[in-house]
């Protein structure tokens, strides 16, 4: 919990300069995703990603601590933390991006909006420019995000062992699920 309010604290602080404008904020975020090969099934979920979104100027930002995944199995889960993602050594991933089809969507109409967000993404102390779809949906004061895309673990530095390399699918399904409210001061 006191990681969770931690991480929100500094979301609002990297949003700070957009003062003035409307900001939606989300404590308990849900990201996670998916590999499957003939081998192995591997699921992990995040109920604690931090993330702010200004909808006046599309502005978004994504914070997680990479081991509050959570996985079925625990040995699963310590190899992905020390094995793969070097938790310890590279504790959080972020994004920082923008909608770029901003004037699409009307967040003061409830409705569901197609969304194509543009930025930075950083796993395992590696930032890529990504392109994603997704959707936006407004229902009174909240805002609903959900997108769906593909990883490569290589474009991020994360070497897999060739012992389970046959286990781990070369492109991982992640999914954000995100629920805002506005940010009250």
């Amino acid at each position: 919990m006191k990681t969770a309010i931690y991480l929100t604290l500094l979301l609002v602080s990297i949003a700070a300069p957009m003062q003035g404008q409307d900001k939606f904020l989300c404590k308990n975020g849900h990201i996670w995703f998916y590999s499957e090969t003939p081998l192995e099934t591997i699921e992990a979920h995040n109920y604690t990603v931090a993330s702010v979104l200004t909808p006046a100027t599309g502005d978004v930002v994504f914070q997680l601590l990479i081991k509050s995944f959570k996985f079925e199995r625990a040995l699963m889960e310590e190899h992905f933390n020390e094995n793969f993602m070097e938790s310890a050594k590279f504790p959080k991933s972020d994004f920082k991006g923008k909608i770029v089809n901003l004037k699409e969507i009307d967040f003061s109409k409830n409705g569901s909006y197609k969304a194509v967000v543009e930025g930075d993404l950083t796993i395992h102390n590696r930032t890529n420019r990504i392109r994603q779809n997704g959707t936006i949906e407004v229902k009174g004061t909240a805002i609903l995000v959900k997108a769906k895309f593909d990883i490569a673990p290589k474009d991020y530095d994360i070497e897999i062992p060739s012992a389970v390399r046959d286990k781990i699918a070369k492109t991982v399904a992640v999914t954000v699920d995100m629920t805002y409210e506005p940010y009250r001061k």
